[in-house]
């Protein structure tokens, strides 16, 4: 484990390192592992000088989008699927597993013929569809073991008190998996904020580029010259609202993943 930890860690040290040296000192050869003068100047380019901050608006935006659409279509299908009897449960949980491993770019002609003949390139709406579609498989799968752990009888006695199966679903079982639904969004959201190639298809306009997009392609004064200072400081600093966002949400999301793991 201590191995797999710094093999993890490592990248994210020397980039975090790179991010303080000048432009001057990132040249050196041999390189230098700490930076023998550190300076802010690539985080103050980064962030007033560049439109970094609009990029990270945009990726929360379509994230936490794509979060709400994932989850409230997984939560239904989810619900259904547990309910079901014999090996179709098991049958359909598989073959949204086999889905949900698929890699995006095997999609991505046929979804950006559809995201083109919609209008929705350079659009929000052109990377929130494609990207809660790609999700939905492993939300539906991680949803439906929650929703098989709430006992039947609850439903029955709702609906001999006069709800509907809406308002069941509604006001007794959604309560009852929250940690697994705040889960689920997530890993959406995370899997929605480092996502690349899709962004990079469908957004060519600079105002609407994502974080991943606008440091990938962040360009120097010549055409020739790549700020490599700036990027690994827009590494850096798009990965502290996820690191944030997993510390605060550490126990839930843990919760949400055992969910269904015992009887």
């Amino acid at each position: 484990m201590i191995v797999c930890c710094v093999a993890a860690l490592a990248p994210i040290t020397w980039t975090a390192s790179s991010s303080l040296k000048s432009a001057a000192e990132l040249t050196l050869v041999p390189p230098t592992l700490l930076p023998h003068a550190p300076t802010l100047s690539n985080y103050d380019v980064l962030l007033f000088k560049r439109p970094f901050l609009r990029y990270c608006l945009n990726s929360f935006v379509i994230a936490t989008m794509t979060s709400l659409v994932c989850v409230a279509a997984a939560c239904l299908a989810a619900h259904r699927l547990a309910r079901m009897r014999g090996n179709v449960r098991s049958i359909a949980r598989l073959g949204l597993l086999v889905v949900a491993f698929f890699p995006p770019i095997v999609f991505i002609f046929p979804l950006y013929e559809l995201i083109r003949a919609a209008g929705l390139v350079n659009h929000p709406w052109g990377l929130i569809l494609p990207y809660s579609a790609l999700n939905l498989p492993f939300a539906i799968w991680l949803l439906t073991g929650s929703f098989q752990q709430i006992p039947y009888e609850l439903e029955e006695a709702a609906s001999i008190d006069g709800l509907s199966r809406f308002q069941t679903f509604r006001k007794i079982v959604l309560p009852l998996v929250t940690p697994a639904l705040i889960t689920a969004g997530i890993l959406v959201f995370v899997s929605s904020w480092n996502e690349f190639m899709l962004a990079l298809t469908f957004m060519n306009v600079e105002s609407e580029k994502t974080v991943t997009l606008g440091v990938a392609t962040l360009s120097g004064a010549f055409a020739e010259e790549i700020p490599y200072g700036q990027i690994a400081a827009g590494v850096i600093a798009s990965s502290i609202p996820l690191i944030a966002l997993v510390l605060i949400f550490q126990r839930r999301i843990i919760a949400g993943l055992t969910a269904g793991a015992v009887k």
